[in-house]
């Protein structure tokens, strides 16, 4: 079966925008993307507006970056991070069941090739390679373009990639080191599920894209050329998840790469024999998780994936997304869920209602963000949430209401690296201060966040939409 990995368009700035994937949210921009869920800054031009650019945003400060990440910390028992393990690594995003485990052997090279390779991809790559080697322990190395490598990172426009896969932001394909043999290739020569033994794959990542679209292209792709295939909705720490609201590498990402590649495994192994040796493989990785008991999460039945992939799908009116995600919310609730996917399903609905039923939306939203705040797991998870309830908020004149979710929901954001995100809570947050009289705190806020949203949005263009639609948020 023909099966390549690939990260859905709207992955880049997670619940920040609307959705083909998620995303990972995808917008438009505040006004239209969060609120009514209508596209994305990728899918389509910025909008138009007839009002001119704020004063301030018109000459941007310098794009402002992440040298250093602060992933989410594992919190769950090495019993259930040995389940997730297995059924990361024994299944495909499809459902179909892989027979044996796979993995590189060896050093693992890798290079990166393309005719236009954005100036911020060897920055956030260098970091990415560094974290590999020091936390999950991989022998990684970046190599010159010119010499074959295991792992091949290409870039090209959106474009190429959208005529050969609709809907992707990046995609990841075994048995190939070139855009020209990904398109020439048989799916059959393509198929994850035929793979023994990993060697030869390639990544290819979008040149024309934000930052923060690229560095979580290069996360998350590269995750899945090194170890799972398969994304769980129950993983609340993750980027193996179809949600995509983590797009960096988190701590549990890092063991489950680290314990993919332990002596104790090997290519060919089946499920059982594999489960057989992870006990003592993660008690030496992870020996905190020996001490510490996870109830077991009731599976994800495939009613529920189907209805949320059509609720933040683009292929269907938003009546339809709507219906989709009211019945994902019914099925959580009959499933006695209390966790990340009923929280998830909320959030859909609550996005997609804003334009219909405002009392729905903010209802679901508020249910939403009251599941996400509950656990410190999932405090990220909230902070998206409260970007749109901190919207509607200023729509509805509640400033201090958009103050509070605002300012408790930024270091959320920057813990994470989401500057999309950062940047619209911190803009979101100067309108209300501006409209609370607090003028001169505002503009600070205000001008802190165009570096951010720099990195998030990538072009002036996008940023400077960004600040005329959240400003016209707060003036309506």
């Amino acid at each position: 079966m023909f099966k390549f990995a690939h990260r859905l368009r709207g992955t880049a700035q997670k619940f920040t925008q609307s959705w083909a994937h998620i995303t990972r949210m995808q917008l438009a921009v505040l006004a239209c993307g969060v609120l009514i869920g209508c596209g994305t800054p990728q899918n389509q031009p910025a909008p138009q507006n007839t009002g001119t650019a704020p004063s301030y945003a018109l000459e941007l400060p310098q794009m402002k970056r992440f040298n250093s990440l602060r992933p989410a910390p594992i919190r769950r028992s090495n019993s259930a991070i040995a389940r997730d393990f297995l059924d990361l690594s024994f299944q495909l995003e499809n459902g179909t069941d892989l027979t044996q485990f796979t993995r590189f052997e060896g050093p693992i090279t890798l290079r990166v090739t393309g005719n236009s390779i954005p100036a911020s991809l060897g920055p956030d790559l260098d970091i990415l390679i560094k974290r590999l080697r020091s936390e999950a322990g991989i022998n990684i190395t970046r190599v010159a373009p010119s010499v074959d490598a295991n792992i091949t990172i290409q870039t090209l426009p959106h474009s190429e990639l959208r005529r050969r896969a609709p809907n992707t932001a990046c995609i990841v394909a075994p048995n190939i080191s070139s855009w020209d043999g990904f398109r020439r290739s048989r799916r059959a020569n393509l198929s994850w599920a035929a793979v023994t033994r990993r060697e030869r794959l390639a990544i290819f990542i979008p040149n024309d894209e934000a930052p923060q679209e690229i560095r979580d292209c290069l996360h998350e792709e590269l995750a899945q050329s090194l170890g799972p295939l398969n994304d769980l909705y129950r993983l609340d720490d993750s980027v193996f998840n179809d949600d995509n609201i983590h797009s960096v590498l988190t701590e549990f990402d890092m063991l489950i790469l680290r314990a993919t590649y332990a002596p104790d495994l090997r290519n060919g192994m089946t499920r059982d024999e594999v489960a057989l040796r992870l006990p003592a493989i993660l008690s030496r990785l992870n020996p905190a998780g020996d001490r510490i008991n996870t109830p077991r999460i009731a599976p994800t039945p495939r009613v529920w994936i189907d209805d949320v992939s059509i609720a933040m799908g683009s292929q269907t009116s938003v009546s339809a997304r709507r219906a989709a995600a009211k019945r994902a919310v019914l099925t959580a609730r009959a499933q006695g869920w209390n966790d990340t996917r009923t929280g998830f399903s909320l959030f859909l609905l609550g996005r997609l209602s804003v334009g219909a039923d405002r009392d729905l939306a903010d209802a679901a939203l508020t249910q939403a963000h009251e599941i996400y705040s509950a656990r410190a797991s999932t405090a990220y998870h909230a902070a998206h949430v409260a970007l749109q309830l901190s919207a509607i908020a200023l729509l509805e004149r509640d400033y201090d209401g958009a103050l509070k979710l605002t300012s408790a929901a930024m270091p959320a954001a920057y813990d994470a690296g989401n500057a999309a995100l950062l940047a619209s809570l911190m803009l979101t947050k100067a309108e209300a201060l501006r409209a609370i009289g607090r003028a001169s705190e505002a503009r600070l806020v205000r001008l802190d966040s165009l570096g951010w949203a720099r990195y998030g949005f990538g072009t002036d263009e996008q940023v400077l939409a960004l600040t005329r639609d959240i400003a016209n948020l707060a003036r309506r």
